[in-house]
This record gives C-alpha cells, structure tokens and sequence, in this order.
C-alpha cells in the first residue's frame, strides 16, 4: 500500500502466492462489445504489471436495467468473455446491480512465485527505462465523445485499449527485470513518480523516444483534455521538470489519464535492448527505450 503498486499480493508458501486487483468504470467508447474487451484488459493488466499470470475474474455490473436495452449488456458481457479466455482467464461468477449509470469491470486473482514478483519499488540507477503502448488514450477518447475522431482513429484505439500485456508480461518474467508499473489513470507521469518515489531513484526521460498517437497532438491543442489530467497535472507537476521550451500539448499527453495502458519497465541496458527486440518480433511494434533511472534527484521525473 505504502509504494501504491498496482496489485495486492498475499503470499500463500515459499512458492506461491496470489495477486488481487479490481477496476471497472463507465464506457468510454460507443461498441458495447469493445468497451467490455477493454474494461478486461485494463483490469488484467494489473496482474500481468507485477509479473503474474491472471487466473480467474468475478464480473462487477452497474446496468440501469430500465432505460437501456439488456442486448447492450449482453454485448459487453461477450466482449468481456472473449477477452478473458484470450488471456486464458476463468469467469467465476460476479454481482450486479441496478444503476442509472452503466459501468463494468472485474475483480481478478492471479498467481506469482514471490521471489519472482516485480513491483515499482525494485529500479536500479543505471537502468533503461521501456514503455510498450503509445498514449494519448484520454485525450483522443474524450474528442471521441465530442464526435471529433474519424471511424478509423476510433479503431485504431480501441484496439489499442483491448490488447494484453499478457506478451510483455511473459517476456519481463522471462528476461529479467528490476520494477514494473502499467500506465493508467494517474498518467505517464503520474506513474513514473510513483515508481521514482517507491524506488528511491529519479527518472530521466528523453522526449523524443516516448510514443504517443501522432492525431492526439491537434486534440491537445483544441483544449480536449479529459479532467483526469488536470488532477494529475495538479497533484503530479511538482514532481517533474520539463525543458523550458517543451510545448503545452506534450505536457498534456503526459500528464494524460490513460485507460489499458503498457507497461513501463525497468531494467539492465542490456536487457532492454533484448527484450524490446523480442517486443517487436512479437508484434509490441511501438515499444520504445525511453530514458534511463538516475540515483538522484531522487523521487523526481527530468524529462530532456
């Protein structure tokens, strides 16, 4: 709790131990089908950011059973199934309610040895710094409500959204890595402060290398910012120091509260040249090396 990891974790024997999480929220696409692929990635992402294997979900359902047709529900419930058996993930049962706003998500349990766990508090100084999706999620969702975002746009997120980092997970247990956080609703920086607080380290990010939608840059500039980034922005800023030219639309994808974000891992140079090799052979295409931790100032983001 102390460190706000992603999970919660509860060591059973010397061999294994289980990960808890829980996350549902309100649609953020129109597909009822999509919103519930992407509410489940989102939710597994926590287990698969600590180095686990996500085993079984309980569904949490707030449907407002009066004014909305149950084929919406029906829909988001198959694209949360679809979701879950490609992750490999057991639907045990879940709870419903009757709400007059709809939201979805799941409770999941998953599995790790605990010597292999990786949280946010274990970066090293010297290590590389890799994030496997793109941002800009919030900002293009919330022209996505306004009916600014063309059909192909839309698309292209919401699968974005929908993918696993079942494949990064896979390949950090493997490889070998030092800490791990996934990129949510406290956004890139929001995130990052908290792995440099949890692991006594700073974070040097080189601005150039970090992947975003290229179409979010317009929105930004429009003012389309969800308000998630503004209390990040709020609560997070005193922790990062931008270069003084950096424009306000990068500071706005930054700070952006993301939904089913990647990962970002912390690992040895070497390491990292390897697996973002392996991220790319297996289909991660915009897995970058992004910057690099430094041991001081410690808690702190510098972004050049």
């Amino acid at each position: 709790m102390e460190s706000l990891d992603d999970a919660g974790v509860y060591k059973l024997s010397d061999d294994l131990a289980i990960i808890q999480t829980v996350d549902f929220f309100t649609p953020i696409v129109d597909d009822p089908y999509a919103f519930g692929q992407i509410a489940v990635a989102n939710a597994l992402s926590d287990v698969y950011a600590m180095g686990g294997k996500p085993l079984t979900a309980l569904n949490l359902v707030c449907f407002p059973i009066n004014s909305m047709d149950v084929s919406v529900l029906e829909n988001i419930l198959r694209g949360g199934i679809a979701k879950m058996n490609e992750a490999g993930v057991i639907l045990i049962g879940g709870h419903s309610i009757d709400d007059t706003e709809l939201k979805y998500g799941l409770s999941v349990t998953g599995t790790v040895h605990p010597d292999r766990l990786i949280t946010n508090a274990g970066a090293v100084a010297g290590d590389k710094l890799l994030l496997t999706k793109p941002l800009g999620t919030g900002i293009i969702n919330t022209a996505l409500k306004a009916g600014m975002v063309s059909d192909e746009l839309a698309r292209k997120v919401t699968d974005y959204m929908a993918t696993l980092n079942k494949k990064a997970s896979e390949l950090m247990a493997e490889i070998g890595v030092h800490a791990s956080t996934d990129i949510t609703g406290f956004g890139f920086l929001g995130h990052s402060a908290q792995l440099a607080k949890a692991s006594q380290v700073g974070l040097e990010f080189n601005l150039d290398a970090i992947p975003y939608f290229s179409e979010v840059i317009d929105f930004a500039q429009q003012g389309l910012c969800p308000a998630g980034l503004f209390r990040n922005q709020e609560y997070y800023s005193c922790k990062v120091t931008f270069p003084k030219d950096a424009p306000q639309y990068i500071r706005d994808i930054l700070f952006d509260a993301q939904t089913s974000g990647g990962l970002l891992i912390s690992l040895e140079p070497a390491k990292a040249k390897l697996m973002l090799r392996r991220l790319h052979q297996a289909g991660v295409s915009d897995a970058a090396i992004i910057g690099e931790v430094v041991s001081e100032p410690k808690g702190r983001i510098t972004l050049k």
